[in-house]
């Protein structure tokens, strides 16, 4: 098995091969829907009624396809609270992409997000990739932070933004998916450095929700 960048490749799980592994982390206060995200896009299911807040630090695995590629996402799924950031910040480090999340019903953890994004600067690698998802978007009569707060504040600090529902599943698999994809691009950049020529034009992460929102927007 050899690496590139920090990128595993190579590997198997359950018998199934992947040619890339990205590690994603899930970031925000507690009670955000972290553990639903996570859920919903694994397992397809909603985790409805009350149930036990992470504690500490969790991970699951996915493998999905991404043109023609095999990628294993290592999805770690953080604990919000304040006594267990020390624990998530060593996980920083070798993080490929962080996706941040806050509640559009709870205006605390939207205040607080400029505080996660600190602690980025400060723990994560340069190049990691971040995006800011508002998540809980089907709750429309509880909501007290707006979209276009949202994409101000993503906007602002140059990072990927979208709304997003655990429940009905919005925006999940495309969060997910995009990270994966820009995983893919980078390896196949690094394979193909001494061939790119310079000007060519870089994946961009924003531009790529951005165009998927759309197309779905038109399709429905």
């Amino acid at each position: 098995m050899s690496t590139a960048n920090g990128i595993i490749r190579g590997g198997s799980l359950n018998s199934e091969f992947y040619d890339f592994a990205c590690k994603v982390m899930l970031i925000g206060d507690s009670g955000v829907g972290k553990t639903c995200l996570l859920v919903r896009f694994k397992d397809g299911a909603f985790l409805s009624g009350s149930f036990i807040s992470t504690v500490g630090i969790d991970f699951r695995n996915k493998v999905v396809n991404v043109d023609g590629s095999k990628v294993k996402l290592q999805i770690w799924d953080t604990a919000g609270q304040e006594r267990f950031r020390s624990v998530t910040h060593a996980y920083y480090r070798d993080a490929h992409a962080l996706l941040l999340l806050y509640d559009v019903t709870n205006r605390q953890s939207f205040d607080n997000i400029r505080a996660w994004l600190s602690e980025i600067n400060e723990y994560a690698n340069q190049d990691v990739v971040i995006m800011l998802l508002g998540n809980k978007a089907d709750m429309s009569s509880d909501r007290v932070v707006r979209r276009e707060e949202g994409e101000k504040l993503a906007k602002d600090h140059g990072v990927a933004f979208m709304e997003t529902s655990a429940k009905t599943g919005m925006n999940v698999e495309l969060a997910f998916m995009a990270v994966a994809k820009y995983q893919v691009i980078i390896e196949r950049d690094l394979r193909m450095r001494k061939t790119r020529r310079q000007g060519d034009p870089k994946f961009s992460v924003s531009d790529y929700v951005d165009s998927q929102k759309q197309k779905s927007s038109c399709c429905s």
